[in-house]
């Protein structure tokens, strides 16, 4: 069976890039090595910081960086774009513009997904970066259904386990941060929750039973195999 070949914008940060290559392997029953779908990857970790230019408003924009990325992917073979940092996708333009290619927004996927599974009225709580919330990356998808998004409180807290799970890995207490911040949501009346950092992906398989979870990875994983392996565009 051909296979079409989507190109990741990766590097951000790197392990989360690795957990995305782990899920895409995940989706594939495979017997042997030429059973699995095969990835262009763009490892940068030098992508100007989203951060920096996101919240603290000191940093350079990252939109031409990832725009130059997702060329050389194109050029390279790649059929479709994609991007396992939520943050990044603010954006999403500026990648989706300089190819011609399909990019597959996990954000616009999984608010879809969330759409098809929840009533009218009904929150999302939302486990991510401060920067996601205050750059409204999830906004214009939100904007096209009748659910409700919920944050938490203290998003410096957040940050700090972001920027711990970037510095030392997926720590006792970075994974102790998001576990309370889900238990926040859903006391606050958020009938799913949404990992919306790809960082906070590593806890996903730990998060409790009795919450109702989307992880965008999971979402974007998906999305791929289905381009990989069809001629339908997502």
């Amino acid at each position: 069976m051909t296979r079409r070949v989507v190109g990741i914008l990766g590097g951000m940060g790197p392990e989360a890039t690795i957990l995305l290559q782990q899920r895409v392997l995940a989706t594939v029953k495979a017997r042997d090595d030429s059973d699995h779908l095969p990835l262009l990857i763009d490892m940068n970790p030098q992508v100007p910081s989203r951060i920096a230019h996101l919240i603290e408003k000191s940093g350079e924009d990252p939109g031409p960086t990832l725009a130059a990325m997702a060329n050389r992917l194109e050029a390279a073979g790649a059929t479709a774009i994609g991007m396992p940092c939520n943050t990044a996708h603010q954006y999403a333009e500026a990648v989706a513009s300089a190819v011609s290619i399909p990019f597959l927004n996990m954000v616009d996927l999984s608010v879809a997904q969330a759409a098809a599974q929840l009533l009218s009225g009904d929150s999302i709580g939302f486990l991510a970066s401060p920067a996601v919330q205050s750059a409204g990356v999830f906004n214009d998808a939100m904007a096209h259904t009748r659910l409700h998004a919920l944050w938490p409180e203290d998003g410096d807290r957040m940050l700090s386990a972001i920027r711990e799970i970037k510095t030392q890995g997926p720590t006792q207490r970075a994974r102790q941060i998001l576990i309370d911040a889900a238990r926040e949501l859903t006391e606050k009346g958020a009938a799913m929750l949404f990992v919306a950092c790809s960082e906070f992906s590593l806890f996903t398989r730990d998060l409790p039973d009795d919450f109702t979870v989307i992880d965008t990875v999971d979402v974007l994983a998906d999305a791929i195999h289905k381009h990989s392996l069809t001629d339908e565009d997502i």
